[in-house]
């Protein structure tokens, strides 16, 4: 039986939550910021101590006690069903057990499968030893050749691929235990069984995947896909546009936040410094079943470094960032955010065996919904499919594959469209084209500014249906789309905001080279149509420029675009909490400024003793005032490409001083974020900053520099 809510009004009772917690001042700090065009709330806001609990209408447990986290009732909007309390209680971690039937069709069965299971073993393994006389195969060769056999294996009996897998890889150590556990029946060997199945392994599918997933194989990165403008667009670009000049006028503000990584099963007091898996779970490690456990690092209430998000820090979130943008006492729909972009992740990095569809579907209806209520109750969002927003995590697969399994992920993109629309975030022709774009949809936001989300979870390095055709630049399709919804705004006189997850550049470990090429191509020719991109993932807080050429002249004459990715709502990955807010020049959409905030994880573990005060959101930097001072600039212009690229020369001058405060911002001033001051480093983090492509990042640039984790 769940508990009740003290009352059912819902924006009157949130009201006086936000104004019963304590906005705090803190004029004369080292975070003190430059007066804003726009206003905005205090430089620091603490949020309540207890859980504020009208932000949901009940609640399985108790929600103003601190032992536990706390359990809302969680009721889907699209299917009119309440989430049971079993799927997310900490207390009941799943060990799935279930057959999955992702697999090819099977044509062979019982001993006949066995005993081609056991061919194929016996021919992989002798790939592997080089037995036969005269063998002077390379690894790589013998990489690809095991994977032809392997083949044979799939397109007859998949059923026994995980098993083929998981055995290889324990036997020849490719990975630990755990590592090996990946392939299994119940985590992703279905999912291999497909790539194994439809893949040209003998070509540069096998040789791609060997280079990415065995890097014992020493394969080479195949070459880029050749790039056919026109399969893209058909109009060649418009010389002697003049851009709309931004006068600084009309300012809006535009909210930006990603990588929630919502973990209702996060359980205060559990392991907070597991080595490995998601850690702040009472699973995590093993031994923490065992009575008598004592955790190395307790897990705070509000959350911890290695740890996903737990309810009561998403709840600090929603409570502070109206308060600290100033938006929250706005009157009449004046001075509220214009939009919100989420760029992805409000699913937990949990394994695979702990997730379920239904698991990814309650974080969706229970995020989409309390944003709904509390950060866009009149205006919308703009939200992009994160790598963990889908079961299994970091894969979605071609509608090209044959038979059922094409269809296996669009359950997902069907539940999305329909939150965002049942919001009135999107309309129907945006629903319906999420549908059929792998949860992409375009849509008018003003009569002079279209929105294009895309699924770059399509471009992933980890998404081993990406292998598939991989010598086709865009073998998804959803190029193609963000190149006719270019020209179509081209056309119309429009500009463009991209959204997605996945960034397309910075150090070349994100993205695979042949589609982020591509996209690179396509920026250049509608550079004049895109006002800004907006990428997620890192958690970090980046910037890519975009240059003319394809990036071949980096110089500030041929800067054209930028774009922004967003620091991460979670702490988890040794990040500080963070989000940013986007002065917008409404007439031209371009940015004019740019203010990010960040919550101090390292002082998290003081609060468990109170519930006077929970965590502190704060002012961390303008981006104008903290990388602009030494840059000529006119007031109202926008933080543009030009200024960008500037802004890298700067670091180039200075000895490593804006570096290091870039690298600092990066981590949002963790206390675990390295420092940045050797040459190596500072020269890197230049070169990732106008590396707006993978290739460009693993042609020009150190590598290893890239994170701060």
């Amino acid at each position: 039986m769940f508990l009740h809510s003290r009352s059912a009004l819902l924006p009157i009772l949130l009201t006086l939550t936000l104004s019963s917690a304590s906005p705090q001042s803190s004029a004369g700090s080292e975070n003190s910021r430059i007066e804003a065009q726009l206003s905005l709330g205090p430089e620091t806001y603490t949020a309540s101590g207890i859980f504020p609990t009208s932000l949901f209408l009940s609640y399985w447990n108790e929600p103003t006690q601190t032992v536990s986290q706390v359990q809302p009732v969680v009721t889907d909007l699209v299917f009119n069903t309440t989430y049971p309390l079993d799927l997310t209680s900490p207390d009941k971690i799943p060990n799935d057990t279930s057959t999955k039937d992702n697999y090819p069709a099977t044509t062979l069965e019982g001993e006949e499968a066995d005993k081609l299971y056991e061919s194929v073993l016996a021919d992989v393994q002798s790939i592997i030893a080089g037995s036969e006389e005269g063998d002077s195969r390379s690894n790589c060769t013998k990489c690809t050749d095991a994977m032809v056999s392997a083949g044979s294996l799939t397109k007859q009996a998949p059923r026994l691929i995980p098993k083929l897998l998981v055995n290889l890889c324990n036997d020849y150590e490719f990975g630990s235990t755990d590592d090996c556990l990946r392939y299994s029946q119940n985590s992703n060997g279905p999912y291999y069984a497909q790539v194994l199945a439809y893949a040209d392994l003998s070509g540069s599918d096998g040789q791609f995947l060997c280079h990415q997933f065995l890097g014992v194989s020493k394969c080479e990165k195949p070459p880029l896909p050749k790039f056919d403008a026109s399969e893209f667009w058909s109009k060649p670009k418009p010389s002697n546009v003049v851009l709309p000049e931004s006068k600084g006028t009309n300012r809006i503000k535009v909210l930006h936040i990603s990588n929630l990584h919502l973990d209702p099963r996060y359980a205060t007091g559990s392991e907070a410094n597991c080595t490995s898996g998601t850690c702040c779970r009472n699973d995590n490690p093993v031994e923490a079943l065992q009575a008598g456990f004592q955790p190395s690092v307790s897990a705070p209430r509000f959350g911890y470094f290695s740890c996903d998000t737990p309810w009561s820090l998403a709840a600090a979130a929603v409570q502070a960032i109206p308060v600290l943008t100033g938006t929250d006492a706005a009157e009449d729909g004046a001075d509220v955010f214009n939009m919100t972009i989420f760029t992805g992740d409000i699913v937990s990095h949990g394994p695979l065996y702990q997730e379920s569809q239904e698991y990814v579907m309650y974080t969706e209806a229970a995020v989409y919904d309390l944003w709904k209520r509390t950060l866009n109750p009149s205006s919308p969002m703009y939200a992009a499919i994160g790598n963990h927003d889908s079961y299994a995590s970091d894969f979605d697969s071609p509608n090209t594959l044959p038979g059922e399994v094409k269809e296996q992920f669009t359950w997902n993109y069907e539940h999305l469209s329909s939150l965002w629309r049942h919001n009135d975030w999107i309309d129907d022709k945006a629903a319906q084209q999420a549908k059929a774009h792998y949860g992409g949809y375009s849509i008018q936001h003003a009569k002079n500014l279209k929105i294009i989300t895309l699924n770059t979870d399509l471009w992933y390095k980890t998404n081993v249906f990406a292998y598939i055709n991989s010598s086709k630049s865009d073998n998804f399709g959803f190029l193609r789309f963000l190149a006719s919804e270019l020209q179509e705004a081209e056309d119309c006189g429009s500009r463009v905001y991209i959204v997605g997850h996945v960034l397309s550049g910075w150090d070349g470990t994100n993205a695979l080279p042949g589609p982020t090429d591509a996209f690179y191509q396509i920026v250049d020719r509608y550079s004049q149509t895109i006002a800004a991109i907006f990428w997620g993932h890192s958690h970090e807080d980046q910037h890519l420029v975009y240059y003319s050429q394809n990036g071949t002249e980096i110089s500030v004459e041929n800067a054209q675009n930028v774009a922004w990715i967003a620091p991460s709502l979670t702490p988890s990955q040794d990040m500080n909490s963070g989000f940013r807010m986007y002065e917008v020049d409404a007439d031209t959409w371009e940015i004019l400024d740019a203010h990010t905030w960040y919550s101090n994880v390292s002082t998290y573990s003081d609060l468990d003793g109170q519930l006077e005060n929970g965590p502190i959101y704060e002012y961390e930097y303008n981006t104008r005032e903290a990388y602009g001072a030494a840059i000529d600039w006119p007031e109202n212009a926008s933080l543009n490409a030009t200024w960008w690229h500037r802004v890298t020369e700067q670091m180039e001058l200075d000895n490593g001083e804006l570096v290091q405060l870039y690298n600092a911002h990066q981590g949002k001033k963790s206390i675990r974020t390295p420092n940045c001051t050797s040459t190596e480093c500072v020269q890197a983090k230049i070169c990732y900053i106008r590396s707006g492509s993978t290739p460009l990042a693993l042609e020009n640039c150190i590598p290893d520099f890239g994170s701060v984790q």
